[in-house]
């Protein structure tokens, strides 16, 4: 008799979401090996077998402004998933980040008894923190990254499971700058600088000209430095290069990479980024930073509107309690303060390695064995009788 292999949709939004439900679908492939993953993502979540249905591409926007740009398509996409699921019920729904996407699917899916399942809480602790009874009609389970953000689920009855951060698991503990410069053909001793002005198209459109003009501002006043711009994509790449062009700066030396965001991050002296996930990741790199964000004007003013921000953006400051790395927004993120900032990290080595000492003990905190928790608490909520059959047809 054959047994139909559990079916498991998963939405990601972004290459961040591709990462860990990459990651997860490894974890459960180990405890479901026939187990059937759909749905959007990216192209590590495909190199394990992912089908998609849509590619991550089509909901990679951040921003009301560039949200409202591409509205009905958002919208017609989301539909077409709700129909496609309904008419064919997956065992499980994993929405991996893209809370403003995968929030509204889930409610429906919860609805019609398909379990639903949130991987990463959304920033609720940050702004907009009336969302949590929006999340608890979403979702069966939370799957939370970071150990503070537990105890506000449970205030309000919502299932969560705390499994730490996949990119803690993934990085190293070590600091493995000198290595990595190697493999650059670096030299040791020369100051290098890792500009990172988002994954997204629309972030590198706004942030692209601050970034280079800062680098410009950099190099006058240390005119041996190297700059390392790892691209996400093609797209991003052009959008890049079309700033230096624009700028006039392609005498500035600013090299260039395609993906290797990682590898940018380690070589620096430090690290020019922009919000999100990539401050974690400089973090666990053991990198001092200087964060950055800019967006459309419009989106900004709704955002202040909203309110309920803590004092502090970037990942890193959140997670510390308290400002240990400076932060530039909107209108206060120009050449000039950007370039001071990233000036004065390099001067001080002495805050430097004290950086690093709190970047160390952030990394142990969260680092968890997330993949494998994350797919402990999915196997919790597909049902008994299916998990069953699926591990008897293996």
């Amino acid at each position: 008799m054959t047994v139909a292999a559990v079916r498991i949709a998963m939405v990601a939004g972004e290459a961040s979401g591709d990462i860990l439900a990459s990651q997860l679908i490894q974890a459960l492939r180990a405890k479901l090996p026939t187990a059937v993953f759909f749905g959007v993502g990216g192209p590590r979540m495909l190199g394990n077998g992912f089908e998609a249905w849509y590619p991550l591409e089509t909901l990679a926007v951040r921003g009301y402004a560039e949200v409202f740009g591409r509205f009905r398509e958002i919208i017609a996409i989301r539909r077409g998933l709700k129909r496609r699921l309904l008419a064919d019920p997956p065992d499980v729904f994993i929405g991996v980040d893209a809370p403003d996407f995968n929030l509204a699917l889930e409610k429906a899916l919860k609805r019609h008894g398909i379990p639903t399942i949130h991987y990463v809480s959304p920033s609720i602790w940050a702004w907009r923190g009336g969302r949590i009874h929006k999340i608890g009609a979403a979702v069966s389970r939370v799957l939370a990254l970071f150990p503070f953000e537990p105890a506000l689920y449970e205030r309000h009855g919502i299932p969560v499971s705390y499994v730490g951060h996949p990119l803690a698991d993934m990085l190293p503990l070590a600091d493995g700058r000198d290595e990595s410069r190697a493999l650059l053909g670096l030299c040791a001793q020369k100051p290098v600088f890792a500009l990172l002005p988002g994954s997204r198209q629309g972030e590198v459109q706004y942030m692209a000209d601050t970034f280079i003009e800062t680098a410009r501002r950099i190099h006058r006043e240390i005119p041996d430095a190297v700059f390392i711009a790892p691209m996400a994509t093609r797209e991003t790449r052009l959008l890049f290069e079309a700033a230096l062009h624009r700028c006039q700066a392609r005498q500035l030396p600013i090299r260039l990479l395609f993906g290797h965001a990682h590898q940018a991050m380690m070589v620096a002296d430090v690290v020019l980024v922009a919000s999100g996930t990539a401050t974690l990741e400089a973090a666990l790199l053991k990198r001092p930073m200087v964060m950055v964000y800019k967006m459309a004007p419009f989106s900004y003013w709704l955002m202040q509107r909203i309110g309920g921000y803590l004092p502090y953006h970037s990942l890193p400051n959140i997670l510390a309690g308290r400002f240990i790395v400076p932060e530039f927004i909107q209108d206060e993120a120009t050449p000039e303060n950007i370039a001071q900032a990233v000036l004065n990290l390099y001067a001080d080595t002495v805050v430097r390695e004290r950086l690093k000492a709190v970047f160390r003990e952030m990394h142990l905190k969260l680092r968890q064995n997330a993949a494998e928790k994350a797919a402990a608490a999915v196997l919790g909520c597909i049902s008994v009788a299916v998990r069953g059959n699926a591990l008897a047809a293996a």
